[in-house]
């Protein structure tokens, strides 16, 4: 592997500050060096040694989707105004028509989009022929926890309708395959907790404590699932699974928007990792996150797939920081009650703590997984705080540069590791044949 250097950058260090006019050397995936420039090295030539201007650049972690469906790309634009259920209406039935090839195309616009708005680590929600997009990936050269569907429940189409031993055979054959391959793990799935019978939610979760792998669910995302539960179950969802002995430091719930005080604790209680998505959630509820982060939980931000807005977590931080401000900020005055450093760091730190990965901050010896942002535009510059300047103004086409794991995938808005006309003209090839 080539050395990656970096020179005459700023960098957004781990307590958020920057430091100006820096060199930054990775080797072997980590970040080897952080120390000032010196004039005139970036002309210096070396073999093995891959060298990036960083002038006029702003280096700063890589954002981490905490959660997100590939399996979902082909669906953009189609659920915005959609009645609910959206889930039973229109995204399950989607998805049960995938094919391989629709896999891979769902799999190559999410790659795609994802590197081009800076997002370097990825957690997948679950879907069908995970291999395919599994294998697109690896090519994309993104990190990635993968995930295979699971459901058992009796009534879903004939096509996706699986045992509790099938629908966890999948996953761990995905986990056979592509666990540790390239910068992909394998984490196991409830898709959908009132579709999973108790016999495949302690099947899954005993075969994750197996691998050591995380176990992943929607959780609390809906009243109607609250209430499934309360009705059959006299308890809440959270509830049910600490009953069931199934939660624990390595345990990922998503969403996470109405929870109970006791389901709080419980969180805290067993180390739950959580994820909120803004903008799907904000059309269900609002979490109350400033209580979560009060008691130690990590917290990641997800954007729940491209039906829901699209893979951009700049939008998602934009929209986070209003909805807190509207529900929280307001109530207490306080129009601070989540930070631009606190909601960064959700969408870098937090992401790769939730993943188990050694990354999500610039230094040495984390994970070499970065970006550059193009700080010298007149939406950018000048800023008298460029922390906060990040979360107001930055989008994803500000973007200039990629590296995961010391790799350049993107490098002056150019990705190196995928076709993107290709992609282009095989994503319009689909919509004309579905108008056909």
């Amino acid at each position: 592997m080539k050395k990656l250097i970096v020179t005459n950058t700023s960098v957004l260090l781990p307590d958020l500050t920057i430091a100006e006019n820096r060199t930054v050397e990775t080797e072997n995936g980590v970040i080897s060096v952080i120390r000032p420039y010196q004039k005139g090295e970036e002309s210096a030539a070396a073999e093995d040694t891959e060298r990036l201007d960083g002038t006029g650049k702003l280096l700063m972690p890589g954002l981490c989707d905490s959660h997100m469906h590939t399996g979902q790309q082909l669906l953009k634009g189609q659920i915005l105004d959609a009645l609910p259920m959206i889930w039973t209406r229109i995204m399950l039935p989607f998805e049960s028509t995938l094919t391989p090839e629709k896999m891979e195309l769902n799999a190559e616009l999410a790659a795609l989009e994802m590197i081009k708005s800076g997002t370097t680590a990825f957690v997948d929600a679950g879907s069908y022929f995970m291999e395919n997009a599994a294998d697109v990936y690896l090519q994309s050269g993104l990190r990635g926890l993968l995930s295979a569907s699971t459901m058992d429940d009796a009534s879903l189409p004939d096509s996706i309708r699986h045992t509790a031993d099938q629908a966890v055979g999948q996953t761990d054959a995905l986990y056979d395959a592509y666990n540790g391959k390239g910068n992909l793990k394998v984490a196991y799935s409830l898709r959908s907790l009132i579709s999973c019978s108790e016999d495949l939610i302690l099947k899954a979760a005993d075969h994750a404590k197996e691998r050591g792998a995380l176990l992943q669910a929607h959780m609390n995302e809906y009243p109607n699932e609250i209430n499934f539960f309360l009705q059959r179950q006299q308890m809440r969802p959270i509830e049910y699974l600490a009953k069931l002995g199934v939660l624990d430091e390595h345990f990922l719930a998503a969403h996470c928007i109405l929870l109970s005080e006791n389901e709080k604790d419980l969180l805290k209680e067993y180390d739950v990792k959580t994820c909120h998505c803004p903008f799907s959630n904000c059309g269900k509820g609002v979490p109350e996150t400033p209580a979560l982060l009060e008691d130690g939980i990590c917290v990641g931000l997800g954007t729940d797939g491209a039906a829901h807005g699209g893979l951009s977590l700049w939008n998602e931080m934009k929209i986070f920081r209003s909805v807190m401000n509207v529900k929280h900020g307001v109530a207490q005055s306080n129009p601070a009650i989540m930070s631009a450093a606190q909601i960064i760091s959700m969408a870098t730190k937090e992401g790769y703590r939730l993943m188990k990965e050694e990354g999500g901050v610039i230094a040495e010896g984390k994970k070499a997984d970065f970006i550059t942002i193009n700080t010298m535009q007149s939406h950018l510059y000048p800023t008298g705080n460029l922390v906060n300047t990040l979360l107001e103004c930055v989008t994803a086409s500000d973007v200039c540069d990629m590296a995961v794991d010391g790799r350049l995938l993107m490098k002056d808005r150019e990705v190196l590791t995928l076709d993107e006309e290709k992609i282009l003209y095989e994503a319009m090839k689909y919509m004309e044949e579905l108008e056909a």
